[in-house]
């Protein structure tokens, strides 16, 4: 079967060798019904290998059907999947067919398979081992013939540790791993991706195709993509809709590219941080801002104490004694156990006149939750309560709002 053959039929870019591989174990496995679980980073084109294998496997003229796990709400994707009878919820009018009910004989693709529920994975499990399913609200037990491909772009295998995945799940799902490399690994493919795409995006907005100059290709292959195939689409798309310069020089290519140095930015170091408990930038973001307050804070009141004593700065000299003086103690903060100091003390007028900032300091909420909190319920009152919209500008899927909304009880 010619490889360049299956590329062109479902779209799919590029000479490099992983790439090919994993065509060739799509194309191997194809004829059998063994589970396939596609594993790899968001934007690599992992929904394109689902269709080479229905296409080519004895159930190609069956169903198939592509579910996006993590975009429909806990609270409905029993009923998503598995149907439900009339009554059984509120809202359930009428009987409903599921997913694996209408796809008898056909190709299920599961995308996105690590958001599934617990409860939900449990019910997959029984689908997979025995072909048996029950709809929500029933207690009839119903047979299906589906073919089940899954993909994730987490690591399930952290996922099995931190209990937000069933390892017996995992193993069912991963009779056959296909691995789908991140852009960054296929260096060769990205101008040839670009080319296509600037032609294609040439056409459909009939306009003169773009090019890059040589240092741009230097800045295109040197860039490590982390949004992969689909960011450099989109990135592509834009230039060639903005510029009205055909040629575009690296100058005007890095305003195109987001800045990801993230990783590489300097980090407080504490003792008592724990990278487990903060699974998101954004929560480690909050930690970053919390001590750098917390530090703040220690530094006004040994000021304030230092001036409660009577010992104001006259002198340049006395007030380099005094810098050096809380250089020292901040700096012994960072190394040593944070002190508790007392409560902010009140000036004497007479030193309190000779102080700008004398605010008494009132201590605000840092807690994650809260602030979790505060940015949901922002961001849902700017879409006007849109939940899609929200998710999005959060950058969580829209079944992790809806679960942060029940759980936080915001109304």
């Amino acid at each position: 079967m010619d490889i360049q053959e299956i590329k062109q039929r479902f779209g799919i870019i590029g000479n490099a060798a992983e790439l090919t591989r994993a065509i060739e174990v799509a194309i191997q496995v194809a004829p059998t019904d063994l589970s396939v679980l596609i594993s790899g980073e968001s934007g690599v084109g992992k929904e394109s290998f689902p269709q080479i294998i229905h296409s080519y496997s004895h159930r190609k003229h069956g169903k198939y059907i592509a579910v996006n796990c993590g975009a429909i709400p806990e609270g409905t994707i029993d009923s998503e999947l598995f149907g439900h009878e009339k009554g059984s919820f509120t809202g359930a009018m009428n009987d409903r067919k599921g997913y694996f009910e209408v796809t008898d004989g056909g190709t299920l693709f599961l995308d996105e398979i690590g958001e599934l529920p617990l409860s939900t994975q449990v019910r997959l499990l029984r689908v997979l081992e025995s072909g048996e399913f029950i709809r929500v609200g029933s207690s009839q037990v119903q047979k299906t013939n589906v073919r089940v491909i899954a993909a994730t772009n987490v690591d399930l295998t952290k996922a099995i540790r931190e209990g937000q995945f069933r390892e017996d799940l995992y193993y069912r799902l991963n009779t056959v791993p296909i691995k789908i490399a991140p852009l960054r690994e296929r260096s060769g493919d990205v101008l040839l991706l670009f080319r296509k795409f600037a032609s294609d995006f040439a056409e459909k907005y009939k306009m003169p195709s773009i090019r890059l100059t040589e240092d741009a290709q230097k800045v295109m292959l040197n860039y490590r993509w982390p949004g992969n195939v689909r960011q450099l689409k989109n990135i592509t798309e834009q230039i060639s809709i903005i510029e009205t310069e055909r040629d575009i020089s690296a100058a005007k290519l890095i305003h195109y590219l987001p800045s990801e140095n993230m990783e590489v930015l300097p980090a407080l170091y504490n003792k008592g941080f724990d990278e487990k408990t903060f699974s998101s930038e954004r929560e480690i973001l909050y930690k970053i801002l919390f001590d750098m307050k917390k530090d703040m804070n220690d530094l006004k009141k040994l000021v304030h104490e230092v001036m409660e004593s009577g010992k104001t700065p006259k002198t340049q000299e006395d007030s380099s004694q005094l810098f050096r003086k809380l250089y020292h103690e901040v700096e012994e903060d960072f190394i040593s156990p944070q002190p508790t100091y007392p409560s902010p003390v009140i000036l004497k007028n007479s030193v309190r006149d000779n102080i700008q900032d004398t605010e008494e300091f009132v201590e605000e909420s840092l807690s994650l939750s809260d602030k979790e909190i505060e940015m949901i319920r922002k961001s849902l009152e700017k879409h006007n309560g849109k939940r899609k919209l929200a998710a999005r500008e959060l950058g969580i899927s829209e079944r992790t709002l809806y679960r942060k909304i029940k759980e936080y009880n915001i109304g």
